[in-house]
């Protein structure tokens, strides 16, 4: 059951296959046996439960409130949980409950869906690789696959196992290990600059980033408001599509959602690409793009190609610029943002008392860690007076050249553009840390930024496995809400690439029935 897609599993709950309560109990026995990987910062077992009891009432009743009544979900630590804490791996919020849940939240658990718990991130969601949260780093749970396992004996590796495992991507990197874990069937994760197809890509599911005013933000705690938008992390692209048709639409408490009615996003099946351009950005093609990946890129447009779509390589100039205009909007915007924790209203407070302002200090000091204090100094240089109109304007000015660059794209004829996700599959920890947050998320944000400060939707699809044995995505960018043309063209892909499931055997050996079930292999695409 629990290696199956939403859509398969919603039928089981609704011809009493399994009922909610079994369902949520094999997911929580899962989530502790799966501890070590710290995917969840909280687990809301009792919550689950009980949500589970009461979607089982529904069902004997014949009246499940759709899809997702009774399906397990998970949520990243800085989405606001009524009643259940909510810290973004952060000291400042350590022990904060907030009194409400935020939209995206209150529609799951509307539909009936069962908070398994809150994800672990990047602290203040702020990284490429979910290990700077004080809660410590996400493990990624290919680095148990048998795939990747067999792959490093042949390569023999005489090193100690578990000091090589891998990063799983950030900073929304909690919820794509809960749901590549199985410990859930979708997550929801934050993208501001690549936040959910990062992690996605590295644990071979789906990230989906939504056009920017196609969900609600409000209760996400903020990061840079103007491309923060609440991801979709799942095992296939219909789930990502079942998730997002109850997600999207207006909400009167965030004015940046669209006002137009949405009609749910049920995915026709694609049998002919060939009315279909799509565009390969030719300045993404970057010397510290791993050679495995680029094949890969070139063998996925070949497969358009093949089945008569037209493919076409296209220019976005503006490129090279994107990442340090991202940067300077970036910290301008969280600098601004950060101000509210001053230990006065909520979070953490220090014990000084000596003044207002040696308070706010080292509240501060203490509440933030090195990467939130870094960019809340370096978006406060940007943001004064005498470098405003050099660094902050300018930018924004920078921002709109490379907006226009999709839009000159998707007017000359172009329905979907195809690039890589990541610039190579997973590293090991060790390896990660070796550079500062910093460096790493200029790197990391390289192919996935630009979507952010255009407002437009794209979704990380998995691949296939590299000669190491992990996960590769690549990535679709749609025209903007055009959410779901976009995904009808990554379910075709999908369906083509037939992405192999993660065998997770010996780490789950009582659950060991869950995976047997040969049908998977097949079952994993559909």
């Amino acid at each position: 059951m629990l290696g199956r897609t939403l859509r398969e599993v919603s039928v089981a709950l609704k011809q009493g296959q399994i009922t909610p309560t079994e369902l949520c109990q094999r997911c929580l026995s899962l989530i502790k046996k799966t501890k070590f990987l710290n995917a969840y910062i909280t687990v809301s077992e009792e919550v689950a439960l009980k949500q589970a009891e009461e979607s089982e009432k529904r069902y004997k009743k014949g009246h499940s409130l759709g899809d997702l009544d009774g399906i397990p979900i998970a949520v990243k630590d800085n989405f606001s949980t009524s009643g259940i804490e909510t810290t973004c791996a952060s000291n400042m919020l350590k022990g904060y409950v907030p009194p409400y849940n935020a939209t995206v939240v209150q529609k799951l658990l509307d539909q009936g869906a069962l908070l398994m718990g809150k994800t672990n991130l990047d602290e203040f969601a702020m990284g490429s690789g979910s290990t700077d949260g004080i809660f410590g780093p996400v493990k990624n749970p290919w680095s148990y696959s048998k795939q990747y396992r067999e792959k490093r004996k042949q390569n023999s590796h005489s090193e100690n196992e578990d000091s090589n495992w891998l990063i799983t991507g950030g900073s929304s990197g909690g919820s794509a290990a809960a749901v590549s874990a199985f410990t859930c069937f979708a997550a929801l994760g934050s993208d501001t600059g690549g936040s959910t197809r990062n992690p996605a890509a590295h644990c071979g599911v789906v990230g989906l980033k939504p056009s920017y005013g196609l969900v609600s933000r409000h209760g996400l705690i903020p990061l840079v408001n103007s491309m923060d938008v609440p991801g979709i992390l799942t095992r296939c692209v219909d789930d990502a599509a079942t998730v997002l048709g109850v997600l999207a639409g207006h909400d009167p408490k965030d004015s940046t959602t669209i006002q137009d009615p949405v009609k749910p996003f049920t995915l026709p099946s694609l049998t002919d690409v060939s009315k279909l351009c799509i565009g390969i950005p030719k300045e993404y093609l970057t010397p510290e793009l791993s050679s495995e990946v680029q094949s890969l890129w070139s063998k996925a447009a070949n497969l358009f190609e093949s089945e008569g779509a037209k493919v076409t390589e296209v220019s976005l100039p503006h490129t090279s610029y994107s990442i340090v205009c991202y940067h300077v909007l970036c910290t301008s915007e969280v600098a601004s943002n950060m101000a509210r924790f001053d230990g006065l209203e909520y979070g953490h407070r220090c014990d000084s008392d000596v003044s207002t302002e040696a308070m706010y200090a080292a509240t501060r000091r203490e509440g933030f860690n090195d990467v939130v204090r870094g960019r809340i100094l370096s978006g406060n240089f940007f943001l004064l007076k005498e470098n405003y109109e050099n660094y902050f304007v300018k930018a924004q000015k920078v921002r709109r050249l490379i907006a226009n660059d999709f839009v000159n794209v998707f007017n000359s004829g172009v329905d979907v553009l195809l690039t890589p996700t990541t610039l190579s599959e997973a590293v090991p920890y060790t390896e990660f840390i070796k550079e500062d947050n910093r460096t790493r998320s200029a790197q990391d944000d390289i192919f996935t930024q630009a979507v952010n400060m255009a407002g437009l939707p794209a979704v990380s699809v998995p691949v296939a496995l590299s000669s190491q044995g992990l996960p590769i995505g690549l990535q679709f960018i749609g025209r903007a809400f055009c959410d779901q043309q976009l995904l009808i063209v990554a379910k075709w892909f999908e369906k083509q690439v037939q992405f192999p499931v993660i065998q997770l055997q010996e780490l789950m050996d009582d659950c060991s029935s869950v995976f047997e079930n040969e049908k998977l292999a097949s079952v994993s695409l559909k």
